[in-house]
């Protein structure tokens, strides 16, 4: 019998994960597959669901909650080198990059696609010394995914997101920022920067050039002005509409950029916190195997 690893996030999204857990075991059990379940709650560490036997004795890593639970996952096993492929059930509130590679809300669904699949190497961004697979940022809203409560984000979904949002505008500063990268700098003031190794945030797709093996990052900078032009800069964005030549906002692609600031701000990495100032950031092109890509 082939053997995965299932780790679960009970509190993730509206906590659909919980009625599911049977499907993922018979889905499973089909195909010859005999399930470990690891539970994530706030007592509970990443590095519990592996005993040192066997890092490398599963088949595959099935992973249910948001980006962030993802992200925690991917963290442990690029830092402890387990050569594994993962997979990924969408039950967060936006589950913005499993949705970037295809993978269907329904649990059942999810699980024949992902075991039907053979395996694809996929870029992953790092930030200093943290992974992630959907977006780093900074400056305006970047903190709302964690200052937003728990319950909620499980009672409003995403709109718990925009609620927050809103109750920031009062706040709105311009924020000085120095960006390098080979293929473009920015020396100046801005209000939101975001760094793309997926396409969407909130499920708003913002990256709209962003692919998923590329090896390039998608970097885009709203900068500061008037609070008009802001408006309706987000407004295009909110709607899906191209940024090229818009004013008031770089867009760009690279593999590697440095970013200063003095500002008191924090960063966010899918919803958690991030690290500190200064930043240097790369996309690891086909840093992580997984599993269940949807074929372009």
């Amino acid at each position: 019998m082939k053997r995965v690893k299932f780790i679960y996030n009970p509190y993730s999204g509206e906590r659909n994960i919980l009625n599911q857990i049977d499907t993922v075991v018979k889905i499973h059990q089909k195909y010859k597959y005999v399930v470990e379940p690891f539970r994530i709650d706030k007592n509970s560490q990443i590095s519990e669901a592996f005993n040192e036997n066997d890092k490398i004795s599963y088949d595959y890593i099935l992973v249910a909650g948001g980006d962030g639970t993802v992200d925690n996952v991917v963290n442990y096993i690029k830092h402890n080198n387990i050569n594994l492929p993962i997979a990924i059930l969408p039950s967060g509130t936006a589950n913005d990059f499993a949705k970037f590679i295809g993978m269907p809300e329904n649990v059942e669904r999810a699980c024949e696609q992902i075991l039907n699949s053979k395996s694809r190497k996929v870029d992953i961004g790092k930030i200093n010394d943290k992974f992630f697979i959907n977006v780093a940022s900074t400056g305006l809203f970047t903190d709302v995914s964690q200052k937003t409560d728990v319950n909620l984000k499980n009672t409003m979904g995403k709109l718990a997101y925009y609620v927050k949002g809103i109750e920031q505008l009062p706040n709105l500063r311009k924020l000085k920022v120095k960006v390098f990268s080979s293929n473009n700098e920015f020396d100046g003031y801005m209000y939101l920067m975001l760094i793309f190794n997926g396409q969407t945030a909130g499920n708003f797709k913002f990256a709209y050039k962003a692919e998923i093996d590329d090896g390039l990052l998608d970097v885009i900078i709203i900068k500061a002005g008037m609070l008009k032009d802001i408006i309706q800069l987000f407004i295009k964005m909110l709607k899906g509409e191209h940024l090229e030549d818009v004013n008031g906002l770089l867009y760009f692609k690279t593999n590697k950029l440095k970013i200063e600031c003095d500002e008191d701000i924090v960063t966010d990495i899918d919803g958690e916190r991030g690290p500190d100032f200064p930043l240097c950031i790369e996309c690891i092109k086909g840093g992580l195997e997984v599993l269940g890509v949807k074929n372009d």
